[in-house]
């Protein structure tokens, strides 16, 4: 078995290091294959991957169907479902071209490692996503005595995430200097640490979709470069200082900030999920915040090139093959963003058929 086991794990290895140096995928991408390899070792009892067949997979089929989530003890879903088999059927589909496997695992047989047509359409169809309104952020950042510099940040991190829709992990590894206060701009530079999906270079513009809210960034900004001198290599969103409570008091508490990066967005949504918590509202994750300010843009969208532009603004490249190909030059995207109105004054009639044609789509997509 301990043979086995390793000759299972050394195989294992040479995929993920192909996948990350051949294909360029993520750790955290690599993680989530490795979960679901995992899985199909749970089922196999750690069987030599060589055994591998069409009986194999229909039964790890079985398995996965009637498996349940140990944490909410809930049967898995076809999505999960769907993503586990997705992500076994290409190991397998790569082990059957390796050397000492070729022989014996068959892709016709890795064929069988996916759902039915029906399972797969449920497992991969967007839902509607619920996100936050302007109401309820504004009553959330509301609800934020700033009585130390930590409600600042938190009530400043709050409202940044939703005027720019930026992700969470690219907020939280953001410094000072990617951010221009005069012109609202937000270089996500993954040269200067701002970790942006596929590391794609992004200007990004806030959104003016409330000026209470823009005030409390622009002040938070002013906070820390004015009054506490902060570095523009320092994190515009630096994290909580933690100490010891006390000599004989071997607790922690918080100590205010200090100039140091977060090591991962856990602790994000923690503030946000604590936020809402004091305020009696119902929790948003950040990324929900991205959902509303994608869609919040769009309410005021008049012509291509400001649908185009939003795209771009929150790290697009286009906006669909729905909707055609396009790129606007970055500071072109900041100019059109910075002439948007937001104030909901607009006449409908304004709009162009083009505008008008893809709403009505796009309403009748979200009611199937």
């Amino acid at each position: 078995m301990n043979n086995i086991k390793t000759k299972n794990e050394k195989i294992k290895r040479k995929y993920f290091d192909w996948m990350v140096n051949a294909r360029g995928f993520s750790p955290k991408t690599i993680k989530a294959i490795e979960l679901a390899i995992w899985k199909y070792e749970e089922f196999t009892k750690e069987s030599d991957y060589c055994e591998f067949n069409e009986k194999f997979a229909e039964q790890f089929k079985k398995y996965l169907a009637l498996h349940k989530n140990k944490q909410t003890g809930q049967p898995l879903s076809l999505t999960t479902q769907y993503h586990i088999l997705r992500h076994v059927n290409a190991f397998f589909m790569w082990l059957s071209g390796q050397s000492g496997y070729k022989s014996k695992v068959h892709s016709d047989d890795v064929q069988y490692l996916r759902l039915s047509k029906k399972e797969s359409r449920i497992a991969t169809s967007s839902k509607h996503p619920e996100y936050p309104t302007l109401a309820y952020i504004k009553q959330l950042c509301e609800s934020i005595e700033p009585d130390s510099d930590i409600d600042l940040r938190d009530r400043a991190l709050i409202a940044f995430t939703a005027l720019s829709g930026m992700r969470d992990l690219a907020v939280i590894t953001l410094p000072i200097g990617c951010f221009n206060i005069k012109t609202l701009e937000i270089e996500q530079e993954p040269l200067r640490g701002v970790k942006t999906k596929f590391s794609k270079q992004i200007l990004t513009r806030l959104f003016e979709f409330d000026e209470i809210l823009v005030k409390y960034v622009i002040d938070w900004y002013s906070f820390l470069v004015e009054k506490n001198l902060y570095k523009l290599t320092d994190p515009l969103f630096p994290r909580t200082k933690v100490e010891q409570a006390g000599v004989s008091n071997y607790g922690f508490v918080a100590k205010g900030l200090e100039p140091e990066f977060w090591a991962n967005a856990g602790a994000m949504r923690t503030i946000f999920k604590e936020r809402a918590k004091d305020a009696g509202l119902d929790y948003f994750s950040p990324h929900k915040f991205r959902h509303f300010a994608i869609n919040k843009a769009y309410e005021s969208i008049e012509t291509g090139e400001q649908m185009k532009a939003v795209s771009q603004n929150v790290g697009h490249e286009n906006v669909g093959t729905t909707f055609g190909y396009g790129y606007i030059e970055p500071k072109r995207v900041s100019s059109i963003i910075g002439s948007m109105s937001f104030d909901g004054k607009k006449k409908e009639d304004t709009q162009s058929e083009e505008i008008k044609e893809i709403k009505a789509m796009l309403e009748k997509l979200q009611k199937q």
